[in-house]
């Protein structure tokens, strides 16, 4: 008999879905935004809607030399935690109270746009080199879950 999945492997299975459409050649970034067992809007990382995409256009981080978790500013892409908000946003959909699932730890931006939000709880399953994100989440009173890794 085959094993239901929990709800968080679920959200995350579907968050690693979602990665799949992105168009960042460093990092497939997928996440899904969930209340009770609802969800609510997805995002992946890329660059904005009409906009030429780094597999287009190559990587301007890469050209740089910028390390993993810097310079955020210096992309073109947007991250999927703040396309899922986006998303909700464009439909008039609450995301105050919900749980985001990321397939990776939040950066810095992305995470004061969650708590702005008012998201409640974050789900991921790998990390990201971003101490000063994780220290903001704790201070704001959002809880973090690896599953994975």
């Amino acid at each position: 008999m085959k094993k239901r999945p929990s709800w968080d492997e679920y959200f995350l299975g579907i968050a690693k879905l979602v990665s799949q459409r992105s168009t960042c050649l460093r990092r497939q970034v997928g996440a899904v935004i969930v209340k009770g067992t609802r969800m609510l809007s997805t995002g992946y990382n890329g660059a904005p809607a009409g906009l030429a995409h780094c597999e287009e256009v190559g990587c301007l981080r890469e050209k740089l030399k910028i390390p993993s978790g810097e310079r955020h500013e210096l992309c073109r892409g947007l991250h999927a935690e703040e396309n899922a908000i986006i998303q909700a946003a464009c439909y008039g959909v609450s995301i105050s109270g919900a749980t985001i699932y990321v397939t990776h730890q939040p950066c810095c931006p992305c995470a004061k746009s969650l708590i702005n939000a008012g998201i409640k709880k974050i789900i991921i399953s790998a990390g990201y080199p971003d101490t000063l994100a994780k220290e903001m989440l704790d201070e704001a009173g959002i809880e973090i879950i690896l599953k994975g890794e």
